[in-house]
C-alpha cells in the first residue's frame, strides 16, 4: 500500500527502471572530494564543479552548515571512502542568511502554530564569517585526519560563479 502523496515519485522511479543499469561505480570519492552545500534546488553540486556520479560525496542540509552529523559523515567519508579534499559551500541569497533564530521559529509559529523552539535551525547572521567558522570546525575536529585539506568557497546563485576563500 502506497500513499496517493508519492504517486509521482513511484512514476518517475518506474520509468528510471525501465532504462536502469547496474552501476559501476565503487561508492568511493573518484575525485576524493567531499562538498558540504545547502538543500536549496537552485543547486546543482555536480553542474557547478564540473563533476560527475561518483567523483565526490555530497552532503546537504539547510544553510551548509557543519552540524554534529556533518561531522560524524566526514569522518566515514575521510577513512572509508577516499576523501582528503573537502569543501564547505554556502550560497548567496540563502533563507538561512536572512533571519535570526528566533525570526525563523516565529515564521513558523505564525503559519502553522507549532512550537518549534527545541530545534537550533543555525541561522546565518554574517555568511563569510559563518563559512570561516565552519570550515574551521572541521579542520579542528580531532577525528579528521591532519592530511585532509578543508576549503571554504561561497557559490553565487544569480551568476553560477564559485568564489574561494583562504581562512
Amino acid at each position: 500500500m502506497t500513499n496517493p502523496a508519492f504517486d509521482d515519485v513511484l512514476a518517475g522511479n518506474r520509468k528510471f527502471v525501465e532504462h536502469y543499469q547496474e552501476s559501476t561505480l565503487s561508492g568511493r570519492a573518484a575525485k576524493h572530494l567531499a562538498l558540504i552545500t545547502c538543500m536549496d534546488s537552485r543547486i546543482d553540486p555536480l553542474q557547478v564543479l564540473g563533476m560527475e556520479a561518483g567523483d565526490m560525496k555530497i552532503l546537504r542540509n539547510a544553510g551548509a552548515r557543519v552540524t554534529d552529523d556533518v561531522l560524524r559523515t566526514l569522518v566515514l567519508a575521510t577513512y572509508l571512502l577516499d576523501v582528503n579534499r573537502i569543501i564547505v559551500m554556502p550560497h548567496t541569497d540563502c533563507r538561512m542568511a536572512k533571519g535570526t533564530e528566533s525570526q525563523v521559529h516565529d515564521t513558523i509559529f505564525e503559519r502553522t502554530g507549532v512550537d518549534t523552539r527545541s530545534l537550533e535551525f543555525r541561522t546565518i547572521d554574517d555568511p563569510l564569517e559563518t563559512l570561516a567558522a565552519d570550515v574551521q570546525r572541521i579542520r579542528s575536529f580531532p577525528f579528521i585526519p591532519d592530511n585532509v585539506v578543508v576549503a571554504g568557497g561561497m557559490y553565487d546563485v544569480f551568476s553560477g560563479e564559485l568564489t574561494m576563500y583562504d581562512f
